[in-house]
């Protein structure tokens, strides 16, 4: 018979796949976090902003290790294929954890069974950027431009991204399946290498992460026309979105980024629960709170339950995204 002790019980298991407890005195040892993506991207500056913060908290090293390649899922499947000792974590993205099941047919990891999810670390815009020789050459100073400009070169424009999947490729797709354009994508193992192209000319455009775009745009290394949100970024608050920039063709457009923290599954709850904590602590800092502010990035924290929810509405909104576009990973 259920009687009112049972359904209490029941009502207290946890909404994501962990149930574990930790073993006494985690961490002993240093903790790994992987991020699917080359140095110099915005994963990789986040990672390494969070990392100082967790070692202060738990009084180990917490030890950045980049594992590009295909769209995030090399390094994403690594995690989920790791020991949910508490000692690997993954700084997912939107491209690993959203976008990717929907756009490979075929993921070496189940995005929802394969991982334990512990927080939303950052969410931020992306923002169309451009090599300035390339905007020169081709006249374009706007959005419009630049919907002018590969129309009237199709095939001729180039736009780079961190690698197939990611929430960078897919606004590009978006912004060409609703401009009806053409401009080839080139991939990278990361937005650090693509960032260095673009900036030596070898490639034409990007829809970069704010954070990791914005030093070269100050600097006046790369030319902004727009983000890519449905709102203005504080962090920059000149540039317009694509959806006021772009006319008729973009009203609707909105294509940003989230990173969050996620162990293997099978990690011990109060492990996770931890991780989630100091994390959030670590974002509400002054230090670290404004300087990603300051780089375009909104600060998270958010539960793992409401992480997990988080995540399955983002599946389902890039799905949608991803059938739209048309774009296809072979």
């Amino acid at each position: 018979m259920t009687t009112r002790r049972h359904l209490l019980a029941a009502a207290a298991l946890p909404l994501f796949p962990f149930a574990a407890r930790a073993q006494a005195g985690w961490p002993t040892k240093p903790v790994r976090i992987v991020v699917p993506f080359a140095a110099g991207g915005t994963t990789d500056i986040l990672a390494r902003a969070l990392a100082p913060e967790l070692q202060r908290a738990f009084g180990q090293p917490f030890v950045v290790d980049n594992k590009p390649g295909a769209g995030g899922n090399n390094g994403a499947a690594e995690v989920a294929k790791a020991s949910g000792d508490g000692y690997t974590l993954l700084m997912g993205t939107v491209g690993t954890h959203a976008i990717n099941p929907s756009i490979y047919p075929k993921m070496p990891y189940d995005h929802v069974k394969d991982f334990a999810p512990i927080t939303l670390v950052a969410g931020v815009p992306n923002v169309l950027v451009l090599n300035p020789a390339s905007a020169q050459k081709y006249g374009v100073n706007t959005v419009v431009d630049l919907i002018r400009a590969a129309k009237a070169n199709p095939g001729k424009l180039n736009v780079a991204s961190s690698g197939n999947g990611t929430s960078i490729h897919l606004a590009a797709e978006l912004f060409k399946s609703l401009t009806g354009t053409f401009m080839l994508h080139l991939p990278y193992r990361g937005s650090g290498p693509a960032l260095i192209d673009l900036m030596a000319g070898n490639v034409d455009l990007m829809f970069d992460n704010l954070p990791s775009a914005m030093p070269h745009i100050k600097s006046g290394r790369l030319k902004a026309l727009a983000v890519t949100s449905g709102v203005r970024s504080g962090a920059m608050p000149e540039l317009p979105t694509i959806a006021e920039a772009g006319g008729s063709l973009l009203r609707n457009y909105e294509a940003s980024s989230w990173f969050g923290l996620l162990a293997p599954a099978g990690t011990p709850t109060d492990v996770v629960l931890r991780l989630q904590q100091e994390t959030a602590k670590a974002m509400a800092t002054p230090a670290v709170k404004d300087r990603l502010l300051a780089q375009g990035a909104n600060p998270g924290g958010m539960a793992p339950a409401e992480f997990v929810k988080f995540i399955d509405a983002e599946t389902r909104k890039w799905a949608v995204v991803v059938k739209a576009s048309g774009a296809k990973i072979d």
